[in-house]
């Protein structure tokens, strides 16, 4: 059963929400809060697997809760899917930044909204390419905060390796060739199976490289390796 904290200062969302989750036998809610404070504490306590967070909520907001959340080693399992609008893009770039999982507009289907609470849960991260890649990309280049923008440099001679740059994830110069060809297709949105269907490598392959970069990088989950990817050069928009 996977386990869903519902954080959102408007009741008849919650409400919502709450109906379209627990129509489902593997979901259920264990909780909800109406501010980011309340959902940082309920997290703390009820271990939730995903806390489906609104952006903008009074006293705390939810980038901020999405910071302490990812912030705190033990909650390590808990995944934050940040809920909102259209217009919101700079919000959401900033809450993946923070550590969430993915994000959704509010007024996503009944089963995309199922979905992406099962994606998120068993790990994965919720980036659909068409959106994320072009918003991730163009807030990257601009966006103050704990990652510094790349900057650009002279391509390095053959056979040379990129020197990481200033600010940069201490792995990032330890990357293998494959490694960081792998976090660049992970950037484009593909799954470990498509992954390993465009190297010609088996599943575990695959599975075993993407693991090695989040672990030499520090990444949290996926959303956080397509971040880092951009944020330092690994992809780029039109790749």
């Amino acid at each position: 059963m996977i386990r869903v904290l519902l954080a959102d200062d408007q009741a008849l969302v919650r409400a919502g929400f709450r109906m379209l989750l627990e129509a489902s036998e593997d979901i259920c809610v264990v909780g909800e809060a109406a501010n980011g404070g309340a959902a940082v504490a309920l997290a703390a306590e009820l271990r939730p697997d995903v806390v489906l967070m609104d952006l903008r909520m009074p006293d705390v907001d939810g980038l901020t809760a999405t910071k302490r959340i990812s912030a705190d080693p033990a909650l390590s399992g808990v995944k934050v899917v940040v809920l909102t609008t259209f217009d919101d893009d700079e919000h959401v770039f900033g809450a993946l930044r923070a550590g969430a999982s993915g994000f959704l507009v509010k007024d996503v289907e009944p089963e995309e909204l199922l979905q992406a609470v099962r994606v998120v849960a068993r790990g994965d991260a919720l980036l659909s390419p068409s959106v994320t890649r072009s918003l991730i990309a163009a807030f990257t280049a601009k966006a103050a905060g704990p990652w510094p923008p790349r900057t650009e440099r002279p391509l390095p001679g053959h056979g040379a390796r990129p020197r990481a740059d200033s600010g940069a994830p201490p792995g990032l110069a330890t990357l293998t060739d494959r490694e960081r060809e792998v976090v660049a297709l992970v950037a484009e949105g593909l799954s470990n199976e498509e992954i390993a269907t465009r190297l010609v490598v088996s599943g575990l392959t695959a599975k075993t490289h993407v693991s090695r970069a989040m672990t030499k990088l520090a990444a949290r989950d996926r959303a956080q390796l397509v971040v880092l990817a951009y944020a330092h050069g690994l992809a780029s928009p039109s790749a």
